[in-house]
């Protein structure tokens, strides 16, 4: 293969990588993927799945996923538009047509798994290719989600019980007297909110959640800098003044920045998506919760799980929701000696960091340089994670933000949740957001640091 490029996954964080490169570098790509297209876990996602987030903040930086739509009906109208899995596969499918392939200087090989080596080999035919000594290698698969359709159950299933990925929830023919869902993170809160939906009594669902999650309030995680640096400069003036992590989600809560679903329970989970009111109040009617930690195994009419057993239907549906889709590994530097790893840089919106990335390596030489330019960060987890995760999504910031023509693109790409795009008109409500973050930033961001490192990491 004839390529300056080998792009091995072709989800999100490739896609993402690749339309910034090839935006500000005349080069040839080569993207690989095992699955039959472009738009990674996407492709198998659960089919009432829709982004937590802004479709704004998602996608690739040269073209604006659901072009900046806002919601004008429904519960979150005045809010922009979230898509749902059939606009993001079109999308990517789309974006692969029109700008990759046809520029003529990205192709793609689906269905292909990469061997290591510069190597690749189709699983429809078996043909093997490979790339020359100069091309680079861009692994984008290193924080590549599980979802509950492509894994299997972390736990052990008895004769005679219904287990289903989120998926299958959609085909069941016949309602059972009683649902369970287990997990505690966005598919589970997505699954409940499916069923009340259409009309399943909430007494009907028992919800097993390991752990209690903080979620962030949607309304507020929004395209709008008044907004967005808003609710950052209230998250360091909190942060500054706190004594303890679990004291300042409390004030977050306060400032309606975080959501708790059960407001009697402390959470100790923070991987903090959104979730909109309107869903608080509706998941709030499920009390059938269980609280006993994570399931050892399921039998006919009953859970065993860490802490205890308790009794379900014996025709109950357990609806698996508990895949690992933010993943924990160790941070390393973006380019190493063989392979550049896309990670997040700043404190969440991954397809931001992969676009940074793309531009940074289309525009230095220096590989030192370019890893100064883009420091990873993490995923939130328990509340230190969080913390961790902001502290460095903060260094970082500073770090690329100092950088004129890397702050010049970063302003101009809408996947920038912090930006304040050209030729947007300051108002006060903007004005007073950037006066507390030039005040509190410092003092905050230490503070997190500090309460990071003093607080355990519970797993």
């Amino acid at each position: 293969m004839d390529a300056d490029y080998l792009v091995v996954g072709a989800g999100a964080t490739g896609m993402a990588f690749t339309d910034a490169l090839i935006d500000h570098a005349d080069v040839r790509v080569a993207l690989v993927d095992r699955r039959y297209g472009v738009g990674g876990h996407w492709l198998a996602a659960y089919p009432f799945v829709r982004l937590h987030q802004s479709s704004t903040f998602y996608g690739v930086a040269s073209t604006v996923l659901g072009g900046g739509r806002i919601q004008s009906t429904g519960p979150e109208a005045g809010l922009h538009e979230r898509a749902d899995q059939p606009k993001i596969t079109s999308y990517y499918s789309d974006l692969l047509a029109d700008r990759m392939v046809g520029s003529g200087r990205v192709e793609l090989f689906a269905g292909c798994d990469y061997l290591g080596e510069r190597t690749f080999v189709s699983r429809v035919s078996g043909q093997r290719y490979e790339v020359a000594e100069r091309c680079r290698i861009v692994d984008a698969r290193y924080l590549a989600p599980d979802i509950p359709a492509e894994s299997e159950p972390r736990f052990g299933v008895g004769d005679g019980v219904r287990v289903i990925p989120v998926n299958e929830v959609v085909s069941l023919e016949e309602a059972p007297s009683q649902y369970v869902v287990v997990g505690s993170g966005k598919t589970a809160t997505d699954a409940c909110i499916w069923l009340l939906a259409r009309g399943v009594d909430p007494d009907a669902i028992c919800w097993v959640r390991p752990r209690e999650p903080w979620m962030l309030n949607r309304a507020l995680i929004q395209p709008d800098p008044a907004i967005y640096l808003g609710m950052f400069a209230d998250l360091v003036q909190a942060a500054g003044a706190a004594p303890s992590l679990p004291d300042l989600f409390l004030r977050l809560e306060e400032l309606g920045i975080m959501h708790r679903i059960d407001r009697s329970v402390t959470p100790t989970m923070a991987k903090a998506p959104t979730l909109g009111t309107w869903e608080l109040e509706q998941l709030r009617t499920i009390q059938h919760v269980v609280r006993l930690g994570h399931i050892a195994s399921v039998r006919r009419g009953r859970l065993d799980l860490a802490e205890g057993s308790v009794a379900i239907a014996d025709d109950a549906v357990v609806v698996d929701c508990a895949a690992d889709g933010l993943k924990r590994l160790p941070r390393i530097p973006i380019w190493g000696p063989d392979v550049i790893t896309p990670q997040p840089v700043r404190a969440g919106f991954p397809c931001f960091g992969a676009a940074l990335t793309g531009y940074v390596e289309a525009t230095r030489d220096d590989d030192t340089d370019k890893n100064r330019l883009c420091q990873p960060s993490s995923y939130g987890n328990s509340l230190a994670d969080w913390a961790r995760m902001n502290v460095l999504g903060a260094r970082s910031s500073a770090a690329f933000g100092a950088e004129p023509d890397v702050k010049a693109w970063s302003d101009s790409v809408a996947l920038n949740p912090a930006r304040i795009p050209p030729g947007y008109a300051v108002t006060p409500a903007l004005d007073d957001a950037l006066s507390r973050l030039q005040r509190s930033l410092p003092a905050g961001i230490a503070r997190l640091d500090e309460l990071s490192r003093t607080t355990p990491s519970v797993p």
